[in-house]
């Protein structure tokens, strides 16, 4: 008799950073707020290297930015933590940023049971060396640099998302709805799906492989 089905994970983390890209964000998790109200409740953490408010703004003048408060440090991760999702954002070219980020993957893949990226968040990732031998995408205008991260990476410049056993990275930036909307179409069914797109009068790419911005 074969074993009983995985249940679809229910507890949900993204990793924020100074810098980090809002929609790469705010994409994937109002999707998710959309599911806890429409399908079924869900546990969420906002996971960052301090409890400090964290900015998507660059120190330029002119540019505008908003900020978000961390639920929890990177030290303090929820231990039942089924997906964690990663973004991009130019953020994540800065070493001191991304240091403490390496670090808290290296530590929670383990015990993860999906990792998923959007943008340049997979540069982060493959920095960490989890992506070594693995395929995957990220952001086309940011390639030449994000693939450099990763050496040993298998970078498939042709693919709006990427899946490679439990890890899932994604292109850039509007590419982390696509991503999300897959995902739960793969945990969830494609009825869930489909009713999460139209509640927000979204047009899903159902094609991993069709990115026009590649």
């Amino acid at each position: 008799m074969s074993a009983p089905a995985e249940k679809p994970p229910v507890r949900f983390g993204v990793v924020i950073f100074p810098g980090f890209q809002a929609l790469d964000v705010f994409g994937p998790v109002d999707t998710l707020n959309n599911f806890s109200q429409e399908i079924a409740p869900l546990e969420f953490a906002l996971l960052a290297a301090t409890l400090d408010p964290v900015t998507t703004k660059l120190s330029k003048p002119g540019h505008i930015g908003q900020s978000v408060v961390p639920t929890h440090t990177f030290d303090e991760c929820p231990e039942d933590l089924e997906v964690l999702l990663v973004p991009g954002g130019f953020g994540s070219r800065d070493p001191a940023v991304t240091a403490p980020i390496v670090k808290f993957l290296e530590r929670v893949y383990p015990k993860l049971r999906f990792l998923l990226t959007v943008c340049t968040g997979s540069a982060i990732v493959a920095q960490s060396g989890l992506l070594d031998g693995r395929r995957a995408t990220s952001n086309k205008k940011s390639w030449e640099w994000a693939t450099s991260q990763g050496p040993n990476v298998q970078w498939v410049r042709q693919a709006r998302w990427v899946v490679d056993g439990n890890i899932w990275t994604s292109s850039g930036v509007s590419a982390g709805m696509d991503l999300m909307y897959a995902f739960i179409k793969d945990q969830y069914g494609e009825e869930t799906a489909k009713r999460l797109a139209d509640k927000a009068e979204y047009v899903r790419n159902p094609d991993s492989n069709v990115d026009p911005f590649a």
